[in-house]
């Protein structure tokens, strides 16, 4: 298979409120909009990936989606985050792997998890051998 793009996407039941979470509270930057201008389908920059929520859903989301979103500091994230209103669910705390892990779960329910690589982990080391 040769991948040229992907995403996640994501079917809201209420597509307004899950767009305003992922911009506003969230803070993503938004990569384009399409479709009708009543409800259009929005796709945000997610790091390397992108996110769409488009469409509509009757029910919530399947119990074992989460979404995984590093950052530069998850206590000041998750903080900002849980202050613009979306439901903390855990505070920030050091794995025994090692990351440092906060989750938020969006309108939906869908699960959150910002995690924070410290400088010391192995996944900041090259592996390499020379």
């Amino acid at each position: 298979m040769d991948v040229l793009s992907s995403r996640v996407l994501i079917r809201p039941t209420d597509p307004e409120r899950s767009r305003a979470f992922y911009r506003d509270v969230l803070g993503l930057a938004v990569h384009r909009e399409f479709g009708r201008p009543e409800s259009p389908g929005t796709v945000f920059f997610l790091g390397n990936g992108f996110l769409e929520v488009s469409g509509h859903a009757e029910d919530a989301v399947p119990a074992g989606m989460v979404l995984w979103v590093q950052v530069r500091d998850v206590h000041a994230e998750y903080g900002r985050a849980v202050e613009r209103g979306a439901e903390g669910l855990r505070e920030p705390q050091q794995e025994f792997w090692g990351l440092v892990e906060g989750w938020i779960a969006d309108p939906d329910g869908v699960k959150i998890v910002l995690v924070q690589i410290p400088e010391d982990h192995p996944l900041r080391r090259d592996q390499r051998t020379f």
